[in-house]
């Protein structure tokens, strides 16, 4: 689930290191296990394992001194990968023309779940095409969405 409040207050710090940052997700983990804190960032050049823990360390020492979270929780910062998290209404734009995977949080008709075109973004209805039908999907109903990464075409030399 993306956490605006954390993403508020941890997106100075990250954009202060020269990231940026995409998005965060405040994952259950069960009881006994507490909450799994995913950062994920990104740059122009890449994330390599070293901006990772540059952020981990910067971020934790906001969080300790910003104490939001009140259970254990595990943070883990990652780059967003080729099947990159969608997370706000620019993300979706920037996409448009990409495929993308959808859940909603309850069913559109009979479906949460979608694969398509990202066709377009309009009044906060994220426009769809999925196997010629086209759908507006609200975008407060998104629980995730995601990328569909692009095959990768090898050309033989």
């Amino acid at each position: 689930m993306f956490d605006t409040k954390l993403q508020a207050l941890l997106e100075p710090t990250v954009t202060a290191l020269g990231y940026e940052l995409v998005g965060v997700d405040r994952l259950s983990q069960g009881l006994s296990r507490g909450i799994l804190l995913r950062i994920y960032i990104d740059s122009a050049v890449g994330i390599t394992l070293d901006d990772c823990e540059r952020v981990s360390n910067q971020v934790s020492g906001v969080l300790d001194v910003e104490d939001p979270i009140k259970s254990h929780y595990t943070l883990e910062v990652s780059s967003p990968g080729l099947d990159r998290p969608l997370f706000t209404l620019e993300h979706f734009t920037r996409f448009i023309g990409r495929h993308v995977n959808i859940r909603l949080t309850k069913p559109l008709g009979t479906r949460r779940n979608f694969v398509g075109l990202l066709e377009n973004v309009q009044d906060q209805q994220i426009l769809l095409v999925v196997e010629g039908t086209a759908y507006s999907l609200p975008y407060e109903q998104i629980d995730k969405a995601r990328l569909v990464p692009e095959e990768l075409n090898f050309a033989k030399h």
